[in-house]
């Protein structure tokens, strides 16, 4: 288990390496006490403050709100010398019992928090190497996200002007996380979305596109079906027919839809990038970082690898812009948060 964490590094798991993989977060949905509005403030700061931070470092705290069934929690890290100021935003669970990014229970790292004061010399584990991924004429990618995780959409902002890029040089497919966390508006999406790229795949870019401009992604999913040309009839059922299939459940959390390679290749949460059937750990979200790491997988790298994509990461969530920091190539590591 990783020491405890630098405010800097929390801002960098946070803008670059979290994603959305607490399944147990909204598994067990009853007898579940929410903490309100100044419970969830206090406790998520003395955390932060007492635990994941280095002493003295200067935080400000912003107000904390529910988002998605989470409580939203926006700070900021005030540089020191030439080092900038930190915008970050966190999430915890309503219950107060787990922490974004990277599904830390809060009792757990406190625990371990006082076991390394305890054991100073005790080494933290240590973290899995990048597996070599194997070269091809035309390198499969596979994008496993939750529609509605900002982590997910973020990538997917970051990865469509690659796509643009290489078009048919690649096999691209988006897959769905085999759990989701953001209510039944995501379930729908992620369905909407599996039939779109089943049905009508070369339709499915321009209308993630058209998606992952503007806030409101479940209000804006009739127009970007209208601007792309998909028939909204045929994809009401398409996934009226794979909710069946997949026996997606009202209010429930298991997204079947993808299982299979969900456990073929151990995905735990959103996003998972797969290339050549290896998970890549090293690319960042921005689009030069994911270029480079899917034309690595080349075994002749075709000319579009040289194009020259943007090194900015996106802002996390749906809508434009860039986060405040660039999305630098990092290993990210998911817990065991379930099965």
């Amino acid at each position: 288990m990783k020491k405890i964490i630098s405010l800097f590094l929390l801002s960098l798991a946070v803008l670059v390496l979290s994603g959305c993989n607490l399944k147990t977060a909204l598994v067990e949905k009853t007898a579940v006490k929410e903490l309100s509005q100044d419970e969830a403030k206090n406790k998520s700061q003395d955390f932060i403050k007492n635990v994941l931070v280095t002493p003295g470092t200067d935080i400000t705290f912003k107000d904390v709100t529910k988002e998605n069934g989470l409580y939203k929690i926006p700070l900021t890290i005030k540089g020191k010398d030439k080092t900038p100021d930190q915008d970050i935003t966190a999430y915890m669970s309503v219950d107060g019992k787990l922490f974004f990014p990277n599904a830390m229970d809060i009792a757990e790292v406190s625990k371990q928090a006082q076991d390394a004061k305890n054991n100073p010399q005790k080494d933290a584990a240590a973290q899995p190497a990048q597996q070599d991924i194997p070269k091809t004429d035309a390198p499969t990618v596979e994008l496993f996200v939750m529609s509605h995780c900002p982590y997910g959409t973020q990538i997917e902002k970051g990865i469509t002007p690659v796509l643009d890029t290489l078009g048919s040089k690649i096999k691209f497919s988006l897959k769905f996380v085999s759990y989701t966390m953001h209510g039944d508006e995501e379930a729908t999406e992620n369905l909407k979305q599996y039939c779109i790229q089943k049905n009508t795949p070369a339709k499915l870019l321009p209308y993630l596109k058209c998606l992952l401009k503007t806030p409101g992604a479940t209000a804006d999913s009739a127009t970007c079906m209208t601007s792309g040309g998909i028939n909204a009839g045929d994809v009401d059922t398409c996934v009226s027919a794979a909710t069946a299939q997949f026996n997606i459940q009202k209010g429930g959390t298991d997204f079947a839809v993808n299982k299979a390679d969900n456990d073929k290749y151990g995905v735990k949460g959103s996003p998972t990038l797969v290339i050549n059937g290896v998970t890549d750990n090293s690319a960042g979200r921005d689009s030069a970082s994911l270029l480079k790491s899917i034309c690595s997988a080349f075994k002749t790298q075709p000319k579009e690898c040289s194009a020259q994509l943007s090194s900015a990461s996106p802002n996390p969530g749906f809508g434009e812009g860039t986060a405040s920091g660039s999305a630098p190539a990092a290993s990210c590591n998911t817990p065991a948060a379930g099965n």
